[in-house]
């Protein structure tokens, strides 16, 4: 199963007892599954929902919170909608229950975004509302850089009102248009968990939570991995070309070459992966890492002048192409 079937087959078992929770939770689901339709001139409260689960507990709540008995319809997906689907129907008696659930208002409009005695409600009913928008339009993508739970709402004012139901919960979502299709978005990770989470969806929030976690121990992993790589191939990089430049350097000098300079030049060349401090402890009598580059740095000078004076290429010139800086 996918993460998003995972959170809804979870949020499907969650029941609040609360009546005011389960209006809010109910009235959420049928404004982002489809809403209010005309059919024959008569006001229809229809939800399209992804699983037979889901449309049938709608159902079940539609006949004990209203009374009214829905249409089940199972719709094969054609079109722009993939896969089958199940539509939860109430012709008759439509109105009435649009009027009682506030998708209509008292002037037989259509509510825009959601009713406003469900955005002031308590806690409890914020949470509702935001499980009722998830059921019938949410989606959630695994932990990593695009990560994101989000809601497809019918309305930019539906979406505008989520967002402020999620502030309420204390959660950060936005927002945003995609292909002129209005979302609610969260995206930081441990917003998404505590989305998950006020939702009811507990099991999934801490699996969740446990796959971002180790999303980012395998990341931090792989950039050190990664950083020592870098590492490791600049040092032998610069190894190679400044064992070129000293072995240039002692053919330019020959034997004009202080001995000392010469030293520390063949100690370069005799252990060429070690670094300053261990050519220290190679040389007779032991020097510090501080003297060895010194006299390294003395030879290559000294070297360099005297190729510009005998007008023949430098040190630089033995460092092979691609290693110059």
């Amino acid at each position: 199963m996918s993460l998003t079937a995972d959170v809804k087959a979870e949020l499907i078992t969650v029941r609040d007892p609360r009546p005011t929770a389960r209006v809010a939770e109910l009235t959420s689901l049928l404004r982002f599954s489809g809403g209010l339709h005309s059919i024959a001139n008569r006001v229809a409260v229809e939800a399209e929902l992804d699983s037979d689960t889901l449309a049938r507990r709608t159902a079940r709540d539609l006949v004990e919170l209203y009374g009214v008995r829905p249409e089940l319809v199972h719709v094969q997906g054609s079109g722009a909608r993939n896969g089958s689907h199940y539509a939860v129907r109430v012709i008759e008696g439509g109105e009435t229950l649009a009027r009682q659930t506030g998708l209509l208002d008292q002037r037989r409009r259509p509510v825009r975004g959601l009713p406003n005695k469900l955005t002031t409600g308590s806690r409890a009913d914020l949470a509702a509302v935001w499980r009722g928008a998830f059921l019938a339009a949410g989606t959630l993508s695994e932990p990593g850089r695009s990560a994101a739970l989000e809601i497809t709402c019918p309305s930019s004012e539906a979406a505008m009102a989520l967002v402020g139901a999620a502030h309420r919960l204390g959660i950060a979502g936005k927002a945003r248009e995609v292909r002129g299709v209005p979302r609610v978005v969260v995206r930081e990770g441990e917003a998404i968990r505590a989305a998950l989470a006020a939702m009811g969806a507990v099991r999934a929030a801490a699996e969740w939570d446990q796959m971002r976690q180790r999303r980012e121990v395998r990341a931090g992993v792989n950039r050190l991995v990664n950083f020592d790589d870098a590492n490791l191939r600049r040092s032998a990089q610069a190894a190679v070309a400044a064992c070129a430049r000293v072995e240039r350097a002692l053919e330019i000098l020959g034997d004009e070459v202080p001995e000392h300079l010469r030293q520390a030049g063949e100690l370069r060349l005799a252990h060429r992966d070690a670094s300053l401090d261990e050519l220290g402890h190679h040389a007779d009598p032991p020097l510090t890492k501080d003297a060895v580059a010194g006299r390294i740095r003395r030879l290559l000078a000294m070297a360099d002048k005297k190729a510009e004076a005998d007008g023949v290429p430098g040190t630089d010139a033995a460092v092979p192409a691609g290693l110059e800086d």
